[in-house]
């Protein structure tokens, strides 16, 4: 009779040690286990003012469809971000959110024997594509929490076939030079596959930073990768897409699975694209507070980095994950990111006005306790 620990041995090599990825804790979990009423999650960088109005109708509208199989090809949300960004709707593919991008590329590109290249404290499911595909990563030394772009090319070599870059990276919120970017990009090989991470790509755009959909016509080997799940407020409903040159979404959409959006994800997509003034509220909202929070941990004697993104991450000076748990006990769900070798850092998800304040309270408090 089988046991559930001879099981592991069948599993493929990449699979067998793999670590998944945790996700913030969800409110619900936190009230189960604490009995607690009101909880503020700050901790999966999520829009706090939710969807717009435009994407919710949108939604309304497309359930009178559920009974059929959403359109396998997205033709309406590719023409509208074909509109959007000025490309063909042939350069575009279509993810479960741009999580399923990077697991597109992985499939795409890496097997045993190659490597996927990218920086320390970058996102935590670059490693976990690239093992599952049985590839190799190799992780290049970040300066002051930020890519390095010279150590990242100094270590891709004849088996590298993807480098991932995020900008803004996800923990630390640090941006890349754009002119510097488009040179190391580039740079690469044709036999390797760049993808730039671009999920806080509307924080950083209106602040009036190039456009890496410029660079495709001479890059046919990247891939801009973004997402409705941060400013869009459609975290929930899981939709990615990125750019590149038809023949690498030609490539892409080989190894993705039919159907990977659902009716309403599509629908909602759509809509929230073509919402602008909700896009500049989520905008106005995040710069506002962003300000609150680095005041207050200004306030509070404390050290941040500086993000380009929708989240912040807090230098404690001592080991956070105490303070984590204490901010839990207060109904107030951060996170703690000592899995991206930052062991005296949180990651705070920027909230509305009162949700700031809520945390920074809590913070203030666990300090002194602690």
């Amino acid at each position: 009779m089988n046991t559930p620990s001879s099981l592991y041995q069948y599993a493929v090599a990449g699979v067998q040690q793999l670590v998944p990825y945790v996700p913030g804790k969800p409110i619900e979990e936190l009230q189960r286990e604490l009995g607690l009423e009101r909880v503020v999650k700050l901790a999966s960088n999520e829009n706090p003012l939710g969807p717009s109005k435009k994407a919710l109708a949108a939604m309304q509208k497309a359930m009178a469809e559920l009974a059929l199989y959403p359109d396998g090809s997205g033709f309406n949300l590719k023409k509208a971000l074909a509109k959007k960004f000025l490309v063909d709707p042939a350069q575009i593919t279509l993810g479960n959110g741009s999580n399923e991008i990077l697991e597109l590329v992985a499939r795409a590109f890496l097997a045993p024997g190659l490597n996927a290249v990218f920086s320390q404290h970058a996102f935590a499911v670059y490693p976990i594509v690239t093992q599952a595909a049985g590839a190799a990563s190799i992780v290049a030394p970040a300066v002051h929490y930020s890519h390095d772009l010279q150590a990242i090319r100094e270590r891709v070599n004849a088996q590298t076939r993807v480098v991932f870059i995020a900008n803004p990276n996800n923990p630390t919120g640090t941006l890349l030079s754009q002119p510097h970017l488009e040179d190391f990009v580039k740079s690469l090989p044709p036999s390797c596959v760049c993808v730039l991470d671009e999920a806080y790509y509307e924080f950083v755009h209106s602040k009036g930073e190039q456009d890496a959909v410029e660079w495709l016509g001479q890059c046919p080997n990247l891939v801009v990768m973004r997402t409705f799940s941060k400013a869009y407020g459609l975290a929930g409903l899981r939709v990615g897409y990125c750019f590149s040159s038809p023949e690498m979404a030609d490539i892409l959409n080989r190894v993705r699975q039919p159907f990977n959006n659902n009716s309403m994800a599509l629908a909602a997509a759509e809509a929230a694209l073509d919402d602008v003034e909700h896009l500049q509220h989520t905008v106005k909202n995040n710069t506002l507070g962003m300000k609150q929070l680095v005041e207050g941990f200004k306030n509070l004697g404390l050290g941040w980095i500086t993000s380009a993104g929708n989240f912040v991450s807090v230098d404690l000076s001592e080991p956070a994950y105490p303070v984590y748990e204490a901010l839990l006990r207060k109904g107030v769900i951060v996170r703690p990111v000592a899995n991206y070798e930052m062991p005296n850092h949180l990651r705070i998800s920027i909230g509305t006005p009162e949700e700031n304040n809520l945390f920074l309270q809590a913070l203030t408090e666990c300090l002194n306790d602690v």
